[in-house]
Order: structure tokens, then sequence, then C-alpha cells
């Protein structure tokens, strides 16, 4: 028998235990859950994905004894819709989030709708967040109020403040916020120095203080959003400047939840989750991390805005050292816990799909869609993807790839009035979307687009005027 061959058999048979072991696994209670969201990291930032600038050994550790997903995407390349599918399994128009709200906003997240925290709930967890939660500001919307028992962090972005490089004025003080209480503001860039590790430290205490009790932590890291901050002990740390600094101090915080879990004695009874909200901010230059060479950034629909790192470590259902190329996306990671704890699935209607049987290595894992679609803006359905083939309907997007780059935190100039034509690419041989081969697949072309009117009729196209038979409606405050 062959090395590959062994391995083979090893992989299907640790696939088919997990996939038939209770949720409780060697322990009497369901297993803990750790979701680490880092803010504008780009596919390319991590040297498991390929960096070659960036060292980031405690995520690629969490890679080598887990599974890595090549073909992991975001659900908008933007942050409040991105976090609203993490968290509720639902593309972003199913439950009305659009773009990054901001601190005036009167929207957020309805509290119809049932977050990973509400899921588990009910299993007996204690459920907190520390870091960036950007799906409503006010008191209605804030996360103890969606099923979050503790939470430390920022509301929204941190370049939200009065010192942004293109419209300070716009923006008022950025406050810092434990449970629904403002404690401090966040004046300059010495504080924002101080948020990663602040974070780490939150979250270590959780896991420290949990004891035998199952617990679901959301680590939504504000970093590497501009303006960057880093700590002392990292400055100056990696050949990529002060971004991969930021990077660095991120897999120095990964490993800090790690030792914690360890010395709690539940690492094996944890399932570790790492991924991005969205591919990087190109505009910002030298303060913007790497797409690995895939197409356009953080704003757009093309590869560079919306596939992000995914690294789950889980022994109990995930062997080490999977690469697995299904595609797949953040509303995936709800049903995937909920298969993983022994949870409910939310009573409303949700799009995500468990990843639980691309756990198993098999080499032609299959993708648990038929398709994936990819909007932007208010409801602009862009881009379907569908096994190989990505189909890009005809829209507008920025790009700064014909100006000069950003530099020191100013960001460089981006046109709008970039087009592209309907468009095919197979991401298998052209990654990078750079060859439309539209003419020579036009059966592709009509499959997809028929696949793209049945997601329109569900969930809107602005592009087409079609609002969708399944939008819900967004949570909306009113001043009393």
């Amino acid at each position: 028998m062959s090395h590959r061959s062994a391995r083979a058999i090893r992989l299907t048979a640790a696939f088919l235990c997990a996939l038939f072991t209770t949720p409780a696994h060697a322990a009497d209670r369901p297993p803990n859950v750790v979701i680490i969201f880092t803010d504008d990291q780009g596919y390319g930032d991590l040297s498991c994905y390929g960096s070659n600038e960036i060292p980031t050994p405690e995520i690629d550790r969490l890679a080598a004894e887990g599974v890595r997903f090549t073909d992991f995407y975001a659900a908008q390349p933007v942050c409040s819709a991105s976090r609203a599918a993490l968290l509720t399994g639902c593309y972003p128009n199913r439950v009305g989030i659009h773009g990054a709200l901001g601190p005036s906003s009167k929207v957020g997240l309805a509290l119809a709708e049932t977050t990973i925290a509400e899921v588990v709930k009910p299993l007996g967890y204690a459920t907190a967040i520390f870091g960036k939660w950007h799906l409503g500001g006010a008191a209605p919307f804030l996360p103890t109020r969606q099923g979050f028992d503790e939470f430390e962090g920022l509301l929204y972005s941190n370049d939200m403040w009065p010192k942004h490089p293109e419209s300070p004025t716009a923006w008022p003080p950025l406050p810092w916020i434990v449970g629904e209480k403002q404690v401090e503001i966040l004046e300059d860039h010495d504080a924002q120095e101080q948020i990663t590790r602040r974070l780490t430290a939150r979250a270590v205490d959780f896991i420290e203080r949990q004891g035998k009790k199952p617990f679901f932590l959301y680590v939504p890291h504000p970093m590497p959003h501009v303006p960057l901050g880093v700590g002392p002990n990292f400055r100056g740390t990696s050949r990529y400047g002060m971004y991969g600094d930021v990077i660095r101090e991120i897999d120095d915080s990964v490993g800090q939840i790690r030792r914690a879990l360890e010395k709690s004695g539940v690492l094996d009874d944890t399932i570790i989750i790492f991924s991005s909200d969205n591919g990087p901010w190109l505009s910002y230059g030298d303060h913007a991390g790497s797409t690995g060479g895939l197409r356009e950034g953080k704003g757009t629909t093309f590869e560079g805005g919306v596939r992000v790192p995914l690294v789950v470590r889980f022994p109990p259902s995930v062997p080490a050292g999977v690469i697995c190329h299904a595609p797949c996306m953040a509303i995936d990671i709800l049903p995937t816990i909920t298969a993983l704890t022994g949870g409910q699935l939310p009573p409303l209607a949700i799009d995500g799909k468990s990843l639980v049987p691309l756990f198993g290595a098999a080499p032609d894992a299959k993708s648990p869609h038929d398709i994936l679609g990819f909007w932007y803006h208010d409801r602009h359905l862009e881009a379907v993807r569908s096994g190989r083939w990505k189909l890009h309907f005809p829209h507008r997007y920025r790009s700064v790839r014909d100006g000069p780059p950003g530099n020191n935190g100013i960001p460089a100039k981006y046109d709008y009035g970039v087009e592209i034509g309907l468009s095919l690419f197979d991401l298998v041989s052209d990654p990078s979307e750079s060859i439309d081969v539209s003419g020579a697949h036009p059966e592709v072309v009509s499959r997809l687009e028929r696949a793209a009117d049945s997601l329109r009729a569900r969930l809107g196209d602005r592009l087409r005027d079609v609002d969708g038979s399944e939008v819900r409606p967004v949570g909306h405050f009113e001043e009393p």
C-alpha cells in the first residue's frame, strides 16, 4: 500500500469517527467555541497562506493541526455586512445589513435574528465578545442584547474618530465600551496601540474563569484595520513594516489564547476558528495587507476583496494537516458550530450549510453550495461562483491600480468608475481573474445566469430592480 493510500484511509476513518460521534466527544459537555476574526486582513498575510514577509507561527500551527481552507469567502467585502453573515448564517441581504454602519446609524441587526451566541446559550454556554461589534451602536442592538454575556471593545471601526485622515470632522470621539457602558474615549494613537493586547488579556481571563462550563468566545480584532496600532514588543519585528508588525501581534494573541485553553485543560475540547472579515484596504498602500496575487481588494467582489483565510482546529472532528479546496463562505460557520455543539438551527431561514462533511480531507470534497452569491453596495448582485467557475455581471467597481499607492496611513484616491462587463473566470487555472473565458463556455454562462436569477428572486438585486421575496427587515431604532 502506498503512503498516499494509507493516509487517505486514516483520514477517512477519522472523518467517519467524527461524523458519528456525539457533540460531547470525550467530555461530558459540548465543545467550547473560539472564533478569532480579524479586520481587513488579506488572503496573503499569513505564512501558511504563502506570505514570505510576515511570520505567523501560531496561526500556522493551528492550520497544521487542523484544516486550512483555500477557497473560503467573506459574504461581502465590507465590515458590518460581513459580520452579520458570520454571526447569523445568512447572506447580509436576507437580514438587511449593508455596508459599514456608522456611529449615527439608526439601524442594526434585528433582534428577531439568531446569532451564534443565541444558538449555544440554551446549551448552557457562557458567551463573550471582546473586540469590534459593528452591527448596531444603539442600545437595542448591542451584543449584550444578542446573546452575549460579556462585551468589551468598539461598537464600530477604529477609524471612525476625529483623527480620520480624509474626513476628521465627520466622526465623533471613539468610545471604548464595557458591557453597555462607555468607560473611556480613545483619543490618540497611543490608545490604538493598546487595543490588541487589551482584548487578548480579556479573552485569556474569560477562558480562565470558565472552569468546566462550556463557552463561546468571539474575538473580532479591530486590527489590522487602519489606523494601525501595535504594541512596543512588536514594533519593527517584520519585513512588511508596521502592517506586518500588527499581524505579528495578532498572531501572538492567537498563541496566548491557545495557551490559556491548554492551561485550562480544554484545548482539544475547543473548536478554534480563525478568519478575516474581508480582503485588504488597498488604498492604504504600505498600511494595507496583501491579496496573495488575487485581483483587487476590500470593497470589491473580485477574489482579493472576498477570499479570506479560514483555519479550523478541533481534533475530535478535524484530522491534522487537511487542506480543503471546496468553495464555502462565512454563512457556513453558524450551521457548522450548530452541528458540532448539538444546538438547534435558528427558527428563521438561513443560507449557510455545515462544513463538517468537508473535514474528512477527501481530495474530491465538494462545496455544500451549488452556487455562492457575491453582493455589494445596496443589494447589488455582482458575481456568483459555482465549482471552479466565477461569473461577474456588469458593474462598476473601485480600483487604485493605475494610481500612486497610499503611504504612512494616508490613503490613495480610488477610481470609482472602473467597469467590468459580463465575464467568466476559471478560478482553478486563473485565481487572479485575469482571463475572461465566457466566449469559450457559453453553456456555463447560461447555467450561472439562471442560478443567479434564482438568488435574485429570493434575496434581491438592485442592479436589476429586484427586491427579493425572502429579505427580512433590518432593526430600526427611534429616539424616544
